[in-house]
C-alpha cells in the first residue's frame, strides 16, 4: 500500500512539473509582449493602484477614476469605455482584448464577492471627541473642533529639537551663526515679493530660492520647472498667476502651525492629526525649498535617515516624467489656494516590538475571506477598504525625483501623503505607516514613462467624526532581493510575515475593514507573486480581516489564488501549517537535487501527506 501511495505521488508531482513548465513556457509570451508596451499610456483596466508590469515594482493605475465596477470573475466589459478626462480606454497588457479570450477553464472558488468585505463608510465603531495624548499629537485646537466643528491651529511652543521638525519659521537662535528667525525674515522678503505680484516666472521662483539658499548657487537646477511651465499647452498654462499664490500660501505658516511637530521616529509607535489647510502650508513651504537641514543626504546629516521634503530635485533634470508630476503637483496647488479646505489628515507610525510578534508556527487561525480579481484597482474597486501601498521604506519612494511606479504615483494623486516625508523616518523591518483622511486631488493613466496626469479628481467619499475621508492608506515596505532566490529562507518569509502583519494588525476593540493588495513587492523587487500571496493570506487570517487581492491582468496568478484559496478553506488548513509548509518548500528547494516547482503546486502536492505527518 506503502509504494502504491509513493508511486500516486510521484505521478501527481511529475503531472504538476509538467503543468508548471507548460505554465512557465505560456507565459513567456505574454511577458515580452507586456514588455514592450510599457510606453504605452492605455494599459489593462486591471493595472491599477497597485498594478503588475514585469521588471517593475508598481500599481498601474490606469483610469483610477473609474466608478465601474470589476466583474467577480475579473474580467472587463467586451464594451469599449467612453473616453472622457480621467476615463482612458484599456487594453489587456498581454496583447488581445481579454473580451475575445477563448474560455477559460472553470475553477472551484471558495472566494467571495466583492460587496461582501467590509468598508469604512459603514461598518466602524463611533471614533468619539477627538483628542491628544502623549502618543497622538493634534495640531488644532481639539475642545473648539469637538464643540463648534472649528479648524483653529493650536497654540504652543516653537521647539529647536532633535525629536521635532525643524520649521523654517522658528524663533530659535543656532549657536554658532545666524538666527533662524534672521533667515525665515529673509524667506519672509523673498516670498512677500512674489506674492505681491499678479505674474512671476520661473527665473523669478528660482532666484528667491537661491537667495536664502545661496550655498547652492550652481548646484541647484531648475530646468525641468523651466521646461515643464514652456511645454505645456496654453489651455492648462496658469503656472505664472499660480506661483504669487503658492508663495502667499507659504507665508502663513506661523499662522497655520503654532505648535511643535514631532517626528515619526524608528522604534515606538506615535500619531500626528494636522488640518488640510496646515498640511497645504507645509507643502508650499517644501514647493519653495524653506526646510532647513533638509537638503543633503550625507550619513553625518542630522536628517539623513528621512526622505527628503523640499522640491529642488524635482525642479531640475528635466524629463517626461517630471512633467506629467509637475502637472499633478500644479493641480494639488491650484485648488488648495482656491478653494476651502474642511478636514483633517492622520499619519500614525505602527511598531510592532518583539513579544508583539505572533508565533507563526503554532498559529491556528485559518483562511478569511478573499476576493480575487485581475481586473480592477487598490483605489478604486477598494474604495472604503485599507488600501496598501507597496512602500519604500524611505516614504513616498522616488516621488520628488525620478521614480514613477505604484508608491510615487499614489502621492502623486494624493499630494497630502508627501508631508509625510517631513516627519516619518525611515521603516524599519517591524514598523509601517498607516494614513487616514488624505484626499485624492487627480486622476491619472499608466505607469512609469506612460504615466499621465489624466484631469482632476471629484472626491465623493464621506468623512468621519474627525472631519477626515474615509480613505486609509497602509505604507507596508517589502524586501529588495537582488537574486530572487533570495526570498526562499524562512528568515525572510518570516519578516514579510511580521511587516503585513504589522499593518493589518488593527485597533483592540474597534470593527476595522477589509485589505485592497495586490502583487506586493513582485516587480523591481524581485518577489515571487506566489510566496507573496501566501504570506498576505497568512497575516490576513492572523488579523480576521478578509482580502481583496488584484492581480492587475494576471489571469494565471487570479486562477492559480482562487483555487488554492478554495484548496486551504475546504481543507481547513490553518496558518501554522501553511507555515510549516513553507519551512519544508525551502529546505528542499536547498537540497541538493534541488526543486523546480511552483509554491501553489508544491502546497497542493503535498497539504494531505504532509497533515498526516502532523
Amino acid at each position: 500500500m506503502a509504494k502504491r501511495q509513493d508511486k500516486n505521488d510521484s505521478s501527481q508531482m511529475k503531472a504538476i512539473l509538467q503543468h508548471d513548465d507548460q505554465q512557465r513556457s505560456g507565459n513567456d509570451k505574454p511577458e515580452k509582449e507586456l514588455s514592450s508596451k510599457e510606453n504605452s499610456s492605455q494599459p489593462s483596466c486591471s493595472s491599477s493602484s497597485s498594478g503588475y508590469c514585469p521588471g517593475k515594482d508598481l500599481i498601474d493605475f490606469t483610469s483610477s477614476c473609474s466608478s465601474e465596477p470589476c466583474s467577480t470573475k475579473g474580467v472587463p466589459s467586451s464594451s469599449a469605455r467612453s473616453v472622457s478626462p480621467g476615463h482612458v480606454r484599456s487594453r489587456s497588457p498581454e496583447g488581445p482584448d481579454l473580451s475575445v479570450r477563448t474560455q477559460k477553464e472553470e475553477v472551484k472558488s471558495s472566494c467571495c464577492q466583492l460587496d461582501d468585505l467590509k468598508r469604512l463608510p459603514h461598518r466602524l465603531v463611533s471614533l468619539g471627541d477627538l483628542c491628544f495624548s502623549w502618543t497622538h499629537t493634534v495640531l488644532i485646537d481639539v475642545t473648539l473642533f469637538n464643540r463648534e466643528r472649528r479648524l483653529v491651529p493650536q497654540e504652543g511652543r516653537d521647539l529647536w529639537h532633535s525629536n521635532f521638525v525643524k520649521m523654517p519659521c522658528s524663533q530659535a537662535v543656532n549657536h554658532g551663526g545666524p538666527s533662524q528667525a534672521s533667515r525665515w525674515k529673509q524667506i519672509s522678503k523673498q516670498l512677500s515679493a512674489l506674492a505681491k505680484k499678479k505674474t512671476v516666472s520661473v527665473n523669478d521662483v528660482a532666484t528667491a530660492i537661491i537667495k536664502y539658499n545661496p550655498k547652492y548657487e550652481g548646484r541647484w537646477s531648475f530646468d525641468a520647472l523651466e521646461t515643464f511651465v514652456k511645454c505645456v499647452p496654453k489651455t492648462e498654462n496658469y503656472f505664472d498667476k499660480l506661483f504669487p499664490k503658492i508663495a502667499a500660501l507659504a507665508l502663513k505658516l506661523p499662522e497655520q502651525i503654532k505648535k511643535a511637530i514631532p517626528l515619526l521616529q524608528r522604534g515606538r509607535s506615535a500619531t500626528i492629526t494636522l488640518s488640510q489647510v496646515q498640511i497645504s502650508c507645509l507643502l508650499a513651504n517644501a514647493f519653495f525649498c524653506t526646510f532647513p537641514h533638509r537638503n543633503t543626504s550625507n550619513p553625518n546629516a542630522e536628517y539623513h535617515n528621512y526622505p527628503s521634503i523640499n522640491f529642488t530635485s524635482l525642479f531640475g533634470n528635466w524629463s517626461n516624467r517630471k512633467k506629467e508630476k509637475l502637472r499633478a503637483i500644479m493641480h494639488y496647488f491650484k485648488v488648495v489656494t482656491e478653494t476651502k479646505l474642511e478636514g483633517l489628515v492622520t499619519f500614525e507610525r505602527r511598531y510592532l516590538g518583539d513579544t508583539d510578534m505572533p508565533h507563526w508556527k503554532r498559529s491556528t487561525e485559518k483562511l478569511h475571506k478573499l476576493y480575487v480579481a485581475s481586473c480592477g484597482s487598490i483605489e478604486s474597486e477598494g474604495t472604503g477598504l485599507l488600501q496598501v501601498d507597496f512602500a519604500s521604506s524611505w516614504i513616498g519612494g522616488g516621488v520628488l525625483s525620478s521614480g514613477l511606479v505604484q508608491e510615487e504615483i499614489l502621492f502623486l494623486i494624493n499630494p497630502e501623503l508627501i508631508v509625510s516625508r517631513l516627519f516619518t523616518e525611515k521603516l524599519t523591518d517591524n514598523e509601517c505607516l498607516l494614513i487616514t483622511g488624505s484626499q485624492q486631488f487627480s486622476c491619472y493613466s499608466g505607469f512609469g514613462d506612460s504615466f499621465e496626469w489624466a484631469g482632476p479628481h471629484e472626491e465623493h467619499l464621506k468623512r468621519d467624526a474627525w472631519a477626515r475621508l474615509k480613505r486609509q492608506i497602509l505604507a507596508i515596505d517589502a524586501l529588495h532581493f537582488k537574486h530572487s532566490s533570495e526570498q526562499y529562507s524562512m528568515m525572510k518569509i518570516t519578516r514579510e510575515l511580521n511587516k503585513a502583519y504589522c499593518g493589518f494588525k488593527g485597533q483592540v476593540g474597534q470593527e476595522e475593514p477589509d485589505i485592497a493588495t495586490g502583487k506586493w513587492g513582485c516587480g523591481a523587487f524581485n518577489g515571487d507573486p506566489q510566496l507573496k500571496a501566501v504570506i498576505q493570506l497568512m497575516a490576513a487570517a492572523k488579523t480576521r480581516r478578509g482580502l481583496a487581492f488584484f492581480t492587475f491582468g494576471d489571469e494565471h496568478l487570479e486562477r492559480s489564488l482562487q483555487q488554492m484559496h478554495h484548496l486551504l478553506v475546504t481543507e481547513e488548513v490553518t496558518v501554522g501549517e501553511l507555515h510549516r509548509l513553507l519551512e519544508q518548500y525551502c529546505a528542499d528547494l536547498y537540497k541538493p537535487e534541488g526543486l523546480h516547482v511552483e509554491l501553489f503546486s508544491f502546497i497542493t502536492i503535498n497539504i494531505k501527506s504532509f497533515r498526516s505527518q502532523l
